[in-house]
């Protein structure tokens, strides 16, 4: 009975954290329009970061947790806490890996898109650059403070570039305002505060159960982050670009993974270091597989396109079958393989 509960509890997780997405996407999106914000500035910030909350929510946690059990001095405190961080940035970055190399892979498999260069290049070359520092400060084994300073850096040059592509872009004008009245503002603010609440319980029941679930099944908890919970966190980006294909506006969908994936590389994991006080443990099969995976499918994902100014079903192809292979050597023990082959070398 535990254990179907177990279960259940996972799966109501993700479907809060999917349902409180959504409905704090939508709540967001018509602040946003009654505020008069621009649209690509809702697109490109407030969207990207509500889909990317369930992952801050899940790695913040895990992180909080590892640090509790670090302090407390109780029976294996170390391995236990490694554990709990282990899920926090496997979380982190296999939600980068699931971005780009599933659901952005998907949406141009479907849809292939032009692209404005000097739109996309900067936000592209500052995706690739939070990637090679995550991998760069982590090489040490352990994640220090200063490079969760310069990750913070970066999601501060994202903003930036933000608001100067909204400026320079015909669709940084503001919009015609919504009608508004008693009952919009009501329901909008329930939206927001629903959903917000969703992600929070979702997120949390999430990483308990995906503990239990790893624990059970004698896998390590930083694998379980990496695939389970990755993709679980990853469902309000999914379920965005569903819906884009549908709508035929798979230009939403890849502004959106590109947002949340320098989102999940700056602050998840600058966050997760600032919690944890600092020195945040990094695993061999972090530093040995799942960086580079994460760095090879960003240029795949963002060279071509910057050189020829538009995305190819190839490239899709291509990290859809990169993801399959990677989760075929996470699940199967050999990622633990590759990484002491790392480090031996």
């Amino acid at each position: 009975m535990e254990t179907f509960l177990m279960y259940l509890l996972f799966i109501v997780g993700v479907v809060l954290i999917v349902k409180g997405g959504d409905w704090f996407v939508d709540g967001a999106v018509w602040v946003a329009e009654v505020t008069k914000i621009p649209k690509f500035i809702i697109g490109a910030t407030i969207i990207s970061v509500a889909t990317t909350l369930p992952e801050i929510i899940v790695s913040t946690i895990a992180a909080i947790d590892g640090h509790k059990i670090l302090v407390s001095g109780v029976g294996d405190y170390i391995a236990a806490s490694q554990d709990k961080v282990g899920m926090a940035i496997g979380n982190g970055i296999g939600s980068v890996i699931c971005n780009t190399a599933m659901i952005l892979a998907i949406s141009i498999i479907f849809m292939p898109i032009a692209v404005k260069r000097k739109d996309f290049a900067p936000k592209a070359a500052l995706l690739l650059a939070a990637v090679a520092a995550l991998f760069a400060f982590s090489l040490s084994g352990s994640f220090s403070m200063i490079g969760a300073l310069v990750l913070l850096l970066i999601f501060a040059l994202y903003i930036v570039e933000n608001i100067r592509s909204a400026k320079d872009s015909e669709e940084g004008e503001a919009e015609e305002t919504p009608a508004v009245d008693k009952k919009s503002i009501a329901a909008n603010i329930l939206r927001v505060v629903g959903g917000a609440a969703g992600i929070v319980v979702g997120s949390q029941l999430l990483v308990n159960n995906g503990s239990a679930i790893a624990t059970s099944w004698g896998v390590s908890e930083a694998i379980i982050g990496v695939t389970i919970v990755a993709i679980g966190t990853s469902l309000p980006e999914l379920a965005t670009a569903i819906t884009s294909i549908i709508k035929k506006q798979s230009a939403m969908s890849v502004g959106n993974v590109i947002g949340a994936n320098v989102i999940d590389t700056t602050l998840i994991l600058a966050i997760c270091s600032i919690v944890y006080g600092g020195q945040l443990p990094v695993s061999a099969q972090n530093i040995y597989l799942d960086f580079p995976v994460a760095i090879l499918v960003s240029l795949i994902a963002a060279v071509p396109t910057i050189i020829s100014r538009r995305f190819h079903r190839w490239q899709g192809v291509l990290m859809l079958l990169i993801y399959i292979a990677y989760l075929i050597v996470v699940t199967t023990g050999l990622g633990r393989y590759l990484a002491l082959f790392g480090v031996a070398a």
